[in-house]
Order: structure tokens, then C-alpha cells, then sequence
């Protein structure tokens, strides 16, 4: 047997934190929860990573959308601008985060949506970069985060082919360590818009890159169902409660779904296996107790010859298997043998 794959899987916290480091503390406590199956009594890999959203509010939108009033159940202020700025933190509390991160054991994954948010690595480098599927063709920018050669990770939602292959080649001016992710910009993401056979698409024509899925559906079923297409890496959004207020919140992952998924994506790892049909060594017991064997169907005296009239198939299965049934038909029996009972080469001369 091969051994089975693991799948890097990134808690995207964004800004679930809704501006507070002691939020976004506790959803990291969540994420570096330990995964159990009780059923097999395994403990399972947790989650590898989690994700922070910096942005620059000077490079995010144009002025006067930054100034028009925003009036939403989840606005944290007056105007779009004040709105995003309540939700933004600071270098040093992403430092913090990081920190905290790492003392749980977890990479620390950063989406810098600006070249002025590059200004956090005067505290930390992150383990990984994540492009937004916004900046796919922000060329500038992916050549400003390619620059520090820290690997990169590719959102594909607001992209075709073209798209991927500029951003491909301005990245790799600096380093090929980049992986690329399908995802749907579509929030939340319907069913019949996830196209997770996209997967297999980007498999095939960027065989040299890890490809994974940046799922924004409900629940938990796509992510698990895209381990099992051979995506390497998972992103998910993810949160303390998916009541809580913000935009992101209830197309998040709460605690319990995040062991569920992390659970599930695991336990597919292990079910993989290879690609051959064979008995497998575990099934041994259930094929001796369950398969069907040649059995009488009345009592057969000593000294008679065995019909196949006189025959049909019970468990277990130890005995002669039906297309052994000339080994039986035509032969004495040695001694009598009572009615629904398995035929074993002893029984017969």
C-alpha cells in the first residue's frame, strides 16, 4: 500500500476577527484543536495553517467608494471606508497573531492585498502568501510579493487561463514555489457553480504546481469531495460562531465544522489507497464469514452419489465455491450429511 497523502489545510480566518486580536486568537485556538475518530480510535492531523487579510485602505478602493455610507447588518462604521478600517489590524498585531499561531504548532498564511502591506515584514516573514482571486492580474503587486521568495499561493476565482499564465510568468521571474487553487468568487458559492472538476483541469495543465480549492460553499461536503479529485490543499473560511456579525461569518466553518472537515478530509487521505482492485487483507475474516459455499438442501445418506438437484449456497465461506461444483456433483459421499450443511473435500470420495 502507498502511504496516504496529506492535504495541507489552511483556516482562513480573513477578518472574521471583526478587529479584535483576542477573536482572532481564539478561532486559532479552534483551528489547532486536536482531530479524533472515536470509531477507530485514531487521532487524525489537524489543520496546518491559518490565514490572516491585510489590507492597504490607501490602495483599496477609489475615494468616493471609500467615503459612501454603508448601511448593513454587519457594518462596523458610517462609511465603506471607516467600515473596513474597524476591521483592519495593525503590523504588530499581526506579528502578535503569528506569533501565537506558531506557538500552537500552525503556519501562519497571509493575504496581502496591496505592496504596502509588505511593510509586516519588517516583524515576520509568513509561511505562505495567498493572492486574492481579485488581484490575479495585479501584476505589480504579485511581482512585489514574488520578490521576497516566499511561496505563493494562487486563487483562480476571477480568472481563466490567460490570467494564470501572467501571473505564472511574473511570479516565476523570482521562484517557482506556487501553488494554484480553484475557486468560485461566488459568496456563498451554489452547488452547481462550484465546477469542482475544474480541479482536474489545472491538474492536467499545470501538472508542475501543488492544486488545491479555496471552497466558499456551505458545509462541508466540496472540500472533502476535492481531496478525493487529489487537491493538495484546502482553504476554508472559519470563525468562533457563524452568527457572529460580519460578511464572511455565516459562510464560515464554526468549531464543531471544523473538526468535521478536518476530520473528513483525513480519513479520505487514508481511503484513497491505490489504483487496483484486490481482496484486501482486512476483509479476510468478513470473506470466510459471509461468502457463500456448496451446501446440501436435504439430508445426504452415506454412500450416495451428490445432484447438483441436491445442492445450493450457504455461508460461510470456507467451502467449495460454485464454479467448483464439478468437484462435488458425481462424487459418494463418505458419511451422512445432514440437510443445509457446507460441503467440505472431506465429506467426499
Amino acid at each position: 500500500m502507498s502511504q496516504h497523502q496529506h492535504t495541507y489545510i489552511i483556516g482562513e480566518i480573513g477578518q472574521n476577527h471583526n478587529g479584535s486580536v483576542d477573536i482572532a486568537k481564539l478561532i486559532i485556538d479552534a483551528a489547532a484543536r486536536p482531530v479524533r475518530d472515536d470509531l477507530f480510535d485514531m487521532d487524525l492531523p489537524r489543520m496546518d495553517a491559518v490565514k490572516l487579510t491585510k489590507r492597504d485602505l490607501a490602495q483599496e478602493l477609489s475615494a468616493s467608494q471609500m467615503s459612501r455610507e454603508y448601511n448593513s447588518p454587519h457594518s462596523f462604521g458610517k462609511t465603506y471606508g471607516e467600515h473596513r478600517a474597524k476591521l483592519e489590524l495593525n503590523d504588530e498585531q499581526h506579528f502578535e497573531l503569528y506569533q501565537y499561531a506558531k506557538s500552537h504548532g500552525l503556519d501562519f498564511v497571509e493575504t496581502l492585498c496591496a505592496i504596502g502591506c509588505l511593510s509586516m515584514t519588517k516583524y515576520f516573514m509568513p509561511d505562505r502568501l495567498k493572492v486574492a482571486s481579485r488581484d490575479l492580474t495585479n501584476l505589480p503587486l504579485l511581482s512585489a510579493l514574488a520578490e521576497t521568495k516566499i511561496p505563493i499561493i494562487l486563487s483562480t476565482g476571477m480568472g481563466g487561463y490567460k490570467e494564470i499564465d501572467d501571473a505564472l510568468a511574473t511570479i516565476t521571474r523570482y521562484h517557482n514555489h506556487i501553488s494554484i487553487l480553484h475557486c468560485v468568487s461566488e459568496y456563498p458559492t451554489r452547488p452547481e457553480n462550484a465546477n469542482l472538476l475544474s480541479i482536474k483541469a489545472l491538474q492536467k495543465k499545470y501538472p508542475e504546481y501543488s492544486v488545491g480549492y479555496s471552497d466558499h460553499t456551505v458545509g462541508i461536503s466540496a472540500p472533502v469531495s476535492a481531496v478525493a479529485m487529489g487537491a493538495k490543499i484546502i482553504e476554508k473560511h472559519i470563525t468562533l460562531d457563524r452568527r457572529m456579525k460580519g460578511t464572511d461569518q455565516a459562510g464560515s466553518l464554526g468549531v464543531e465544522g471544523i473538526q468535521r472537515m478536518v476530520r473528513d478530509i483525513r480519513l479520505i487521505e487514508r481511503s484513497m489507497g491505490v489504483e487496483d482492485v484486490f481482496i484486501a487483507d482486512s476483509t479476510v475474516s468478513a470473506k470466510h464469514k459471509l461468502e457463500r459455499s456448496i451446501a446440501t438442501n436435504r439430508e445426504i445418506k452415506a454412500g450416495e452419489i451428490i445432484q447438483a438437484s441436491d445442492l445450493h449456497l450457504l455461508s460461510p465461506g470456507d467451502g467449495f465455491k460454485w464454479h467448483e461444483i464439478d468437484k462435488v456433483v458425481g462424487k459418494k459421499a463418505l458419511a451422512p450429511i445432514p440437510a443445509d450443511e457446507i460441503i467440505y473435500p472431506q465429506h467426499i470420495s
